[in-house]
């Protein structure tokens, strides 16, 4: 049928392969899972903020009263843009900055001696005291012992609390009387503590108990629940098998609950998350095929919500608004609902609380320097996701150290231009095919096609960077005529530069 002139269609294509693999995609409970489209999860924007950077690796990030805290192994910071070795501020191993801002703040401690690193940063309940643990054997000119407290108002360090740990600190958990540690040690102000100790404010040491194999790395208080949530490298608490969680008593360190399952020998609880009903764990496995995901569990009742199945090494998760944030280096996801192939890392992903779905939330980073993880450490301030590892680069761009992430509508752009091909097969018919690009943050974009320097057709179509359709569109026009078209790709805001013109001589009748 001849089509009349200046009408057009617009065709996508989408592997089979795509299709059969999105249909079986179903929730952790066998319900087939919800169209991105019903969803009403909005993840932050994938474009950066301008950030300061570190000449090392942050291990720990948290965030008291407007303040930002980054604790890690770094010697110096500088401003967002600069070169390493430009405008270095000294930070020896903590650093201060405005949440909101990003602003370097005065606030500055000298972390030395042991490894000097800091490992874990944790604010009390009401955000007066910031507490810091690691490998340090001195604070400025202090003598301490891997954990000390400072006061969030003047940036002072408190002379009570200095618990004499014997080995590294982790994980630091509080509640408004207790100050929860985990890591390496196995005595306490030389006290059998193994693996975990807890102590009042002031830093005396309380009776709290457990008997841990392993080194403890993520602590999480449910206070409500008289739950301590506690992961690791561990096989056994309490002379049980406990493999990477367990729930202990809050005051005696006994067990409360246990979760058989959930992980398999050789993955390792690496942080722990809350939104207050639920607790989200991050693991990571070591060897082939071995755990790496997230595990969503009620507080409540200790029982699996979901569980996902990506590779690749979990560091950090961070719950806002529905929205599960995660630092890892996933590189295979295809059993998780909205998941990927085997491919490339990928160091940030955004799931939804509800059912492990992921988002359409894909910045990142490199690998970076030390053993290649990539971001290491998340928190939430004001609206705002701060992220601190071992990268280099930030969406390919150079940014060391630290990294952070708006509220509000995607902001970055599509990350290429089409790149039409044209061809004139049918009298009057003109056809143009592309392959569909794809944006960090918005998973449907808007195609113009131009025809003499005039919009003709106005397209949506949805993509990821592993599932590009196919797209073709079909202009008619007067047979024998000479055209040029271009095609551009918006998300709304942001707006890729029109693709090379493509000049084509429609077909005449015969």
């Amino acid at each position: 049928m001849r089509l009349r002139k200046n009408t057009a269609r617009l065709v996508t294509g989408t592997s089979t392969v795509a299709l059969l693999a999105a249909a079986s995609l179903t929730s952790a409970h066998g319900a087939p899972a919800r169209t991105e489209k019903a969803r009403s999860e909005r993840t932050l924007t994938a474009a950066p903020l301008s950030t300061w950077q570190t000449d090392g690796i942050v291990w720990s990030v948290a965030y008291a009263r407007g303040v930002v805290y980054v604790g890690g192994t770094f010697d110096s910071v500088r401003p967002p843009g600069a070169k390493p070795g430009q405008k270095a501020v000294a930070r020896k191993n903590f650093a201060a900055f405005d949440a909101v801002t990003g602003r370097l703040l005065p606030c500055a401690h000298s972390f030395t001696e042991g490894e000097a690193t800091v490992r874990a940063l944790k604010a009390s309940s009401d955000g007066k005291v910031l507490y810091v643990g690691g490998s340090f054997g001195k604070v400025d000119d202090t003598n301490v012992a891997s954990a000390v407290a400072l006061d969030t108002a003047g940036c002072s360090l408190r002379a009570d609390f200095r618990p004499e740990v014997a080995a590294t600190v982790r994980a630091i958990a509080t509640t408004g009387t207790t100050v929860y540690l985990g890591g390496d040690f196995l005595t306490v102000d030389g006290r059998k503590r193994q693996h975990l100790a807890a102590l009042r404010p002031n830093g005396s040491l309380l009776p709290l108990r457990a008997h841990i194999d392993e080194p403890v790395r993520a602590l999480l208080v449910a206070p409500r629940q008289g739950k301590l949530l506690v992961g690791g490298d561990f096989h056994q608490v309490n002379g049980e098998a406990q493999q990477a969680l367990v729930a202990l008593n809050p005051s005696t360190g006994s067990t409360v609950a246990s979760f058989p399952g959930w992980l398999p020998t050789g993955s390792s609880v690496k942080a722990l998350a809350s939104d207050g009903r639920n607790f989200y764990v991050a693991a990571e496995g070591r060897g082939t095929g071995i755990f790496d995901g997230r595990i969503a569990g009620r507080l409540s009742d200790g029982s699996m919500i979901w569980k996902d199945y990506c590779q690749g090494a979990t560091q950090a998760v961070v719950v806002d608004r529905g929205v599960l944030y995660s630092a890892s280096h996933a590189h295979y996801c295809m059993r998780t609902p909205g998941g990927f192939p085997d491919g490339r890392r990928r160091h940030f992903l955004a799931q939804s609380v509800g059912d492990s779905r992921i988002l359409h939330w894909f910045p990142d980073t490199d690998d970076g320097l030390g053993e290649g993880i990539g971001p290491r450490a998340l928190v939430m301030a004001k609206g705002i996701l701060w992220a601190g590892g071992e990268f280099t680069t930030v969406n390919g761009r150079p940014q060391q150290g630290l990294t952070r992430f708006s509220s509000g509508p995607g902001n970055s752009a599509p990350l290429a231009a089409p790149e039409p091909a044209v061809r004139s097969d049918k009298a009057g018919r003109i056809t143009l095919t592309w392959r569909a690009t794809w944006d960090r943050d918005d998973a449907e974009l808007t195609y113009r096609i131009r025809r003499d320097g005039v919009l003709v057709a106005s397209r949506k179509q949805r993509s990821t960077d592993w599932e590009l359709p196919e797209m073709t569109y079909t202009d008619s026009v007067t047979p024998g005529s000479r055209h040029t078209y271009t095609v551009t790709v918006t998300d709304g805001r942001n707006t890729v530069p029109r693709s090379a013109p493509r000049a084509v001589t429609a077909a005449a009748r015969r």
